[in-house]
Parts: C-alpha cells; structure tokens; sequence
C-alpha cells in the first residue's frame, strides 16, 4: 500500500472508531507497520489539516474530532442507488475506488429506513461493467496526476509500437467509453493522449512537473465538460 493509500485509510479507521479512539500498536498492527511509521503518519495527517487528537497514558490512543466526521445525510433511496450504479458502472475511471469509498462512507450515515429502501431497489440495478485495468497502475496515473509528478510510462500504441517514455500529467479525458492519461509526453515534446488500457507499466518518478496546463491540450468538443460540481 503506498503512503498516501495509508494515509487515507488510517484517517478512515480514525473516523469509524469514533469517540473510542485506537492505540498505535493496534494501528500498526492493522496495516502492517511500525509503531513509529503510525506515529509519523499521525503526525502528517495532523500537519494537513486533519482534526487527530491523542491521549495518553493507559486506556488512551488516537482519534478524529468529531467535526471530521459526517453529519446526517438526507438522500432519497433513488439518490443513493444512482451514486451506486455510477460508481459500479466505471471502475476504471480515474479514483474510483476513492469514489467508492466515499459511497459507501454516505450510505453509512443513511437513516435506517432510507438504507434498506436503497438497498431494496440497488437489488433492481445491475451492471456488467468491463473489467479494470491493473490497480497498479491505475494509482500510479492517480498518485502522478494527484501530486503533478512525471509518469514514466511502458506503452504499446494503436499500431504495436511498444516505447517507454516519461509524461507529464495534465489531465484524464473520457471519449466513446475509453479512459486517457492527456500529458506532456518528454519524448515527443508534445501533449498526446495515451489510453489507459494500452498503458502496460507505469512508475511514479521523483521529478516534478513543469506547468504544462490544459490549456495546451486544445478546446473541448462542444459536448465535453468537466466533473468539476
């Protein structure tokens, strides 16, 4: 599990133990680290906003204020079973299992009666959604994009050439149902788009990116918009 799958799944477990908080042994012990690895971690989560608070002693350990928790959710059954389908139907759209998280973190604070009325008609929904690609290198994309790191990329394009190449990250661009990486390929110097599926290793280098803006990669078709809310 890289460090920021942790980070984000150690502030999880932070929120589902509530006001009981945990001690860093059980921490560790659950994600298979030092004590003194959970304690950095803590420490980072702290340092970025997050509302971590210790107590020491026996009996004592680490948890979330309760603001980091979320306040009741008021969604229709239909509401709750649409985020479903959507998530189920993409699993290789970028962050979805970021995104599933956040579902099933919502469905979580559901009122009783709403939960079971979802769960009723989510039962009325199915989907055969094509298979993923490699989770590792669909978090190495993420992980390039999320901190604007160059991607080094194995890549075999529509004709069979197959190059390594290093790329800059400028965006994910979702076209006839087939995903792209869209960056700043070092290689070519040129933004091209590289479809996920065809992507066979992907590393995330040390090297920062260099600006490179969306801007450069051209106007969207006319039916194109962004996820932004």
């Amino acid at each position: 599990m890289k460090r920021s799958e942790r980070l984000h799944a150690l502030s999880e477990t932070l929120r589902r133990n509530g006001t009981r908080g945990t001690s860093a042994d059980r921490l560790a012990r659950e994600f298979g680290v030092s004590v003194r690895t959970v304690k950095r971690d803590l420490a980072s989560l702290a340092n970025s906003g997050a509302p971590v608070w210790s107590r020491p002693g026996p009996g004592g350990g680490y948890g979330l204020a309760a603001a980091a928790t979320l306040p009741p959710v008021s969604l229709s059954p239909a509401q709750a079973v649409a985020m479903l389908a959507a998530v189920s139907a993409a699993p290789d759209a970028p962050y979805a299992d970021h995104a599933a998280a956040g579902v099933r973190k919502i469905l979580d604070v559901l009122d009783p009666d709403t939960r079971a009325r979802a769960d009723e008609l989510a039962a009325r929904v199915w989907v055969n959604a094509p298979a993923p690609t490699s989770r590792a290198i669909r978090s190495a994309l993420e992980e390039a994009m999320s901190e604007q790191r160059v991607v080094r990329l194995r890549y075999t394009s529509g004709d069979g050439v197959t190059t390594t190449r290093d790329v800059e990250p400028v965006m994910f661009a979702s076209t006839n149902g087939q995903w792209y990486l869209v960056g700043w390929c070092r290689l070519r110097t040129a933004i091209r788009w590289f479809a996920v599926t065809r992507v066979e290793r992907a590393s995330v280098t040390q090297s920062p990116c260099t600006g490179h803006t969306i801007h450069e990669v051209g106007e969207p078709p006319a039916n194109a918009t962004s996820v932004r809310a």
